[in-house]
């Protein structure tokens, strides 16, 4: 690697190939994770005892696109959020290597170049694109992951799978798979068999703030990495149906409903202030936009946003699920786990599912104003994901 770091925060700037499309060459699964990209400027910021990765890449045809040798930035952002080393971690700590026959492992199967690409392949490469694009666009400044990060990500060591789940986006149904595979759920071996409130009771499942830096490390750089979501504003529609207007969820009536009756409803009956179990639509976004309901504590994870759950732009997915694909993309993430054979993802209810049509009918009567500040709110769950401003809003 050319030139010296010195003791202080900086940064490197290397141009090159002139915009030459690299292969995956030589590279180790497990030692750094890798794919196509696109050589061109790169800004490579860097701290003392941060792990870095290069391909230093000297043969014919890029020579012929560079003045010199081009320097590619393969590394992904947790290698060095976490300054960690970059040794190989195919077996982190010895949990799936012992008495198990070797295996493929889901990052290696996903990121296997002799496999021939399929149209889910391609739909998936097309997403993380994307995402990393956006994230390029719209974020600006880096920080460092701190384990409270990572208290949404689920960890299946047996199966080498990171998920991290998403109030609202299957992710009860995700966390009984989950429960099959890693053996918590017992005898049961169909999903749908272990009661819903189980499933997110904690404890059942490790998540990965409870691991130490280098167990952190060594799952980021070789598990694969997963995560669901959902248009925006159809999730929130389908927070509010269910936490809201549910008779049996008394605790979210009384935590927040009646903090949201006493605030945003003009002179409200006592009844309506002891219970908050009719809150409307139109007071709950009232709620969301106001800035003194962050400032006293963050959102509740039905309702906050994608981006500050899972961090998607300082840890690399390598599956984005939608729900709007839920059926196809499950079925992928369990084949790259190899696992189809074990456990089914369980199909979705249509019946009570909240659609597009039914979040138009819930924003009616929200103004264009406060339609403008909530999509604002979320606009980064919009951006990274690429989900389209909705065409009933009329704000516009």
């Amino acid at each position: 690697m050319p030139g010296k770091m010195d003791e202080e925060w900086g940064s490197l700037q290397q141009r090159c190939c002139n915009g030459y499309t690299t292969e995956q060459r030589g590279l180790q699964p497990g030692l750094v994770l890798f794919r196509p990209f696109r050589c061109g400027d790169f800004r490579l910021e860097w701290r003392p005892g941060s792990a870095w990765s290069f391909l230093e890449t000297r043969d014919e045809e890029a020579q012929s696109h560079s003045d010199g040798f081009c320097l590619v930035w393969v590394v992904s952002s947790w290698s060095f959020y976490f300054n960690s080393s970059l040794k190989s971690a195919s077996e982190p700590d010895g949990e799936r290597s012992s008495g198990q026959k070797s295996r493929r492992s889901p990052l290696q199967t996903l990121y296997d170049g002799d496999q021939t690409e399929s149209a889910v392949q391609a739909i998936h490469q097309g997403r993380r694109e994307l995402l990393e694009e956006a994230c390029r666009s719209y974020t600006r400044k880096r920080r460092v992951l701190i384990p409270e990060d990572l208290k949404h990500v689920i960890v299946d060591d047996q199966h080498g799978l990171l998920y991290c789940y998403v109030p609202k986006v299957a992710c009860t149904n995700w966390k009984r798979v989950l429960m099959v595979l890693t053996g918590v759920a017992g005898s049961h071996t169909d999903p749908l068999a272990i009661p819903a409130n189980e499933a997110h009771i904690p404890g059942n499942l490790r998540t990965l703030s409870e691991y130490s830096t280098t167990q952190i490390n060594q799952r980021l750089r070789s598990y694969l990495k997963f995560v669901f979501v959902r248009e925006p504003f159809e999730r929130l529609v389908s927070a509010y149906r269910n936490k809201f207007t549910r008779s049996y969820n008394t605790a979210f009536h009384k935590r927040y409903g009646t903090k949201i009756v006493r605030r945003h409803r003009p002179d409200p009956q006592p009844e309506a202030l002891e219970r908050g179990n009719d809150v409307s639509f139109e007071e709950f976004v009232y709620y969301l936009v106001d800035p003194a309901t962050q400032r006293e504590e963050p959102f509740n994870e039905h309702w906050e946003r994608v981006h500050s759950l899972c961090h998607p732009c300082l840890i690399h997915y390598d599956v984005v699920g939608k729900y709007e694909t839920l059926e196809q993309d499950s079925r992928y993430v369990l084949q790259l786990a190899g696992v189809e054979d074990q456990v089914s993802f369980p199909a979705s209810s249509k019946s009570t599912r909240t659609t597009g049509d039914m979040a138009a009918q819930f924003f009616h009567n929200i103004s264009p104003f406060y339609q403008k500040k909530l999509y604002n709110l979320y606009r980064m769950d919009f951006l990274l994901f690429n989900y389209s401003i909705p065409a009933y809003l009329k704000f516009r």
